[in-house]
């Protein structure tokens, strides 16, 4: 995409700070509603979280209440902005392998909630045969889901910034850095610019915009660690995930069925704990996968990670497929703000200004919904 100069004669109706996947979702919000829009980003593309994750857009699993709500009008939005974007649907639907007696008394309990629909109970022959013979010798099942929607995040964000720009009409402004965040002028690295209201998303960034509002929700950072992996041979019929991930995302783990879960895989895998690792197995259309991942926090999570979560990745990979894991192709960190007791915040700094932070590694499953109830309270009728 061609780079945009300031247009320093316009005025708009929204300035959004942040051109990651929380910026670029209020900017497509806003300008499909007609508003004139400009985006503000610091670096000359998106370079943190947005790109360095699955790519996932998980519906099931994620916390009861609002969030779950906020992630099923994301995925459908996800459905229509894709094509019209020129962004693959690399694969839908999401099956979990269980390994264990406690595990399946999780999905049973989960399919008996509201977040249940759609999803169903595997046994251990069903699984196999829906993901050409996966899972190891102590499979028991698991649960398949249809809601969730794949794309490859390192292509899926530099073509929405593009649809965004040249289907929405929004002006990008990259390598610019906000200094204020304030209407109707903010001060920039490229000069003044006019907009009526401004949504600040600075992922996380918690010192350049806001730093005192910031400061009051006490947030922190998460490390994760990411690989790539060669083509396995096996062409998968959506994400998978395993028995981790019941005890790690709140829409199963908060069930009183995970404790007892919990308690076994805590003996049975202390190391995978102390490292945060749940596994998730996406795969893109070249056949390789992405997979990971890790979590480590702190309020500066050094960029140093250890090779135990690698290990530890492929480890629970080879136990949740029955399979070796293929080679590393690729490694890498991601950084993302997180929260102890709120999957996202939005704050009102001013009257016609919002901040907002996904606090919980779920930007590109919420992004959407998000950004539209956020619009409603700040826009309004205006």
């Amino acid at each position: 995409m061609k780079e945009q100069e300031a247009p320093m004669s316009k005025v708009y109706d929204l300035a959004v700070i942040g051109g990651g996947v929380i910026g670029l979702a209020h900017a497509a919000t806003a300008a499909r509603r007609g508003k004139k829009v400009v985006l503000i980003e610091r670096e000359r593309r998106a370079n943190g979280a947005s790109i360095r994750n699955f790519g996932f857009i998980t519906v099931t699993g994620q916390e009861r209440g609002l969030s779950w709500e906020l992630a099923r009008r994301t995925r459908d939005v996800w459905a229509e902005v894709a094509p019209a974007a020129g962004i693959p649907i690399e694969h839908r639907g999401l099956y979990l392998s269980a390994r264990s007696p406690e595990a399946m008394a999780v999905i049973e309990a989960f399919l008996a909630t509201e977040m249940g629909e759609g999803c169903k109970a595997l046994d251990a022959q069903g699984f196999r045969n829906l993901t050409e013979g996966l899972g190891g010798a102590d499979l028991c099942g698991g649960l398949y889901s249809p809601h969730e929607l794949r794309v490859e995040s390192r292509h899926a964000i530099p073509l929405l910034t593009r649809w965004v720009a040249e289907g929405l009409g929004v002006d990008i402004l990259p390598e610019t850095v906000a200094f204020s965040s304030v209407p109707p002028r903010l001060e920039t690295s490229r000069g003044v610019i006019e907009a009526g209201q401004v949504v600040v998303c600075p992922g996380d960034d918690f010192s350049t915009l806001w730093r005192d509002r910031i400061a009051a929700y006490d947030l922190k950072r998460c490390r994760l660690s990411m690989l790539r992996l060669a083509d396995p041979g096996v062409r998968l019929p959506g994400a998978l995930m395993s028995d981790l991930s019941l005890t790690r995302y709140a829409g199963y783990a908060a069930l009183p069925e995970a404790a007892a879960l919990r308690a076994k895989l805590l003996s049975e895998q202390p190391r995978h704990y102390e490292n945060g690792v749940h596994l998730i197995v996406a795969q893109g259309g070249d056949g390789t996968l992405i997979v990971g991942d890790s979590h480590h926090y702190d309020d500066l999570p050094g960029p140093f990670a250890p090779a135990s979560a690698e290990d530890d990745i492929l480890d629970e990979y080879a136990r949740a497929t029955g399979r070796p894991a293929p080679a590393v192709l690729e490694r890498w960190v991601g950084v993302y703000a997180v929260a102890a007791d709120r999957t996202f915040l939005v704050d009102t700094p001013a009257d016609d200004v919002r901040l907002v932070i996904v606090t919980s590694g779920t930007g590109a499953s919420t992004c959407f919904g998000i950004a539209e109830r956020v619009l409603d309270d700040l826009m309004g009728d205006k």
